[in-house]
């Protein structure tokens, strides 16, 4: 009987798992928690966002870092591929907006509930509560392509197998177990790592006048990022205002961009980053000059201050005003023409400078990980210990928010399964 062994219980580790159950081989996921699936319950707040519906060209173009590297892996088990097994394992699944695809009832236990089944029924063990501490190794004589011979457990214990899957994901929510030990098997083992962050990740800024808008939502706005002359990421969507900065989908996704900018930096030097908020994308500066007047025009009488209600929520019109520079107890029929101009400039690039990201703590995902350079695309097996693969966010590789981060684990998890059983056999 060949035994294989995957590390970790996640989304990688369990499609790893399934993947290489078959006929003649003993497979055997081990989770350091109590159950299968910790991080993956959590995410979509709940719900799981388990892959995205949309064509393979719209799936590689959301991927933030290495898209070329899961060519292999996309095409052998795509999102398509990832909804019929679900559906088949007993959990219907809709399409959202953004082409986001959620389980039916909402539960992401019910994702994890099918996959518990689908192990169960290809006999694969599960054993909890069980942490490896090492990978067990035959380095080459002379220097060259190692072996893999199992792993060691905490207290001791060695398993052997004749393949071995590391799906123990990145940092991000260490309270699921994710606390990089993959990474620290990988540099055991003599592979390079790509300097890790967090992702995905709302983040810190300069600006104390965020702190009176915090809880404020701001929806149809576009967030540009920009670095030096480099505009690093241009979106439209929805931003959130936090006692530390920014938050909200735009603000996730720019944080992708940003890491990469800053890689191997703790944090970005000051004003090194800055973000730009136009908060009217539907017109341009000529049309909401003129929409302004406008106002202006019927309101003449007004004070500054309280003639903003047609532009902006409540919240926001006192930092407004504090921004502009004209004194709010002003006439409105008293702003001079360049006041009105400079006041539509601040409208449509209203500028933050980021200090910094939040913690793993709040990260979605882990940006970094086992470099890419040292594992096979076409396999997921590493190119210097034979019978040693690795899947998931272990690797170096991340991607936009919507379920796609879901399928690079599932469908590298599956392709590692798959060579994992294949090579087991030679």
């Amino acid at each position: 009987m060949r035994e294989i062994l995957v590390i970790g219980g996640g989304a990688a580790g369990m499609m790893a798992a399934y993947a290489a159950a078959r006929p003649g081989y003993h497979v055997i996921l081990l989770e350091k928690n109590e159950k299968l699936g910790k991080k993956l319950f959590i995410t979509g707040k709940g719900r799981c966002n388990v892959t995205n519906a949309a064509d393979m060209e719209t799936l590689f173009a959301n991927v933030c870092t290495n898209g070329k590297f899961l060519y292999s892996a996309f095409y052998g088990f795509d999102n398509q591929a990832v909804m019929a097994l679900l559906e088949q394992a007993g959990c219907p699944l809709k399409t959202e907006r953004g082409e986001r695809v959620f389980p039916v009832s909402d539960h992401s236990s019910d994702v994890i509930g099918a996959f518990r089944r689908m192990l169960q029924k290809r006999g694969v063990e599960l054993r909890f509560h069980t942490e490896v501490k090492h990978i067990v190794w035959e380095a080459a004589e002379p220097p060259g392509k190692g072996r893999i011979r199992g792993v060691e457990l905490h207290g001791g214990q060695r398993l052997y197998a004749d393949a071995v899957i590391v799906c123990t994901g990145g940092l991000s929510y260490a309270s699921t177990g994710a606390t990089g030990d993959g990474m620290r098997f990988a540099r055991e083992t003599g592979h390079r790592l790509t300097p890790c962050r967090p992702s995905l990740v709302p983040l810190e800024t300069a600006q104390d006048w965020c702190r009176e808008l915090m809880g404020l939502s701001l929806k149809n706005v576009e967030l540009r990022l920009v670095s030096g002359k480099r505009e690093l990421y241009r979106e439209q969507g929805e931003l959130l205002f936090t006692h530390f900065g920014v938050s909200g989908p735009l603000v996730l996704t720019a944080s992708c961009y940003l890491g990469r900018a800053f890689a191997g930096k703790d944090k970005p030097e000051p004003e090194s980053a800055k973000l730009y908020l136009d908060l009217k994308p539907a017109l341009t500066e000529e049309q909401l000059d003129r929409r302004v007047l406008r106002d202006f025009e019927e309101q003449q009488n007004k004070r500054f201050k309280n003639a903003l209600a047609g532009l902006f929520p409540a919240k926001l019109i006192p930092v407004m005003v504090m921004l502009s520079d004209i004194d709010g107890e002003k006439r409105v029929n008293e702003i001079t023409r360049q006041e009105r101009r400079s006041f539509v400039a601040l409208i449509k690039n209203l500028p933050l400078t980021v200090k910094g990201t939040r913690s793993y703590a709040e990260a979605i995902i882990t940006q970094g990980g086992v470099s890419v350079k040292d594992i096979n695309p076409s396999t997921m097996e590493s190119k210097l210990v034979s019978g040693l693969y690795f899947a998931g966010e272990v690797l170096d590789l991340d991607a936009h928010t919507g379920g796609f981060n879901l399928q690079i684990a599932w469908s590298t998890g599956h392709l590692a399964g798959e060579s994992a059983a294949d090579g087991a056999c030679l």
